[in-house]
């Protein structure tokens, strides 16, 4: 249990860091949001990849390519509804 908590925290790290990195301008919101992004884009990418095969499997977690997609797609929506992105 103890190393599947360690392993999510991990996994959205990197996801919402590579997120973060593809998505232009300057995010300051903090390794705790990142890592939040990360594992919610990670389920986002899982509902997504359900929804286009076909096969909706509920909460699932993607891989790396959907998770990686569904933060991005999570860090825009975040970004627009609470106005932080600036154009910068």
């Amino acid at each position: 249990m103890f190393w599947t908590i360690v392993g999510w925290i991990v996994f959205g790290l990197v996801a919402g860091y590579i997120a973060r990195a593809l998505v232009p301008g300057k995010d300051d919101i903090g390794i705790v949001r990142t890592i939040v992004l990360g594992c919610v884009g990670s389920i986002v990418g899982g509902l997504i990849f359900g929804l286009l095969t076909g096969g909706l499997r509920g909460f699932d977690p993607a891989g790396w390519i959907g998770s990686i997609i569904g933060a991005v797609i999570v860090l825009v929506v975040y970004n627009k509804v609470t106005g932080r992105k600036s154009r910068a």
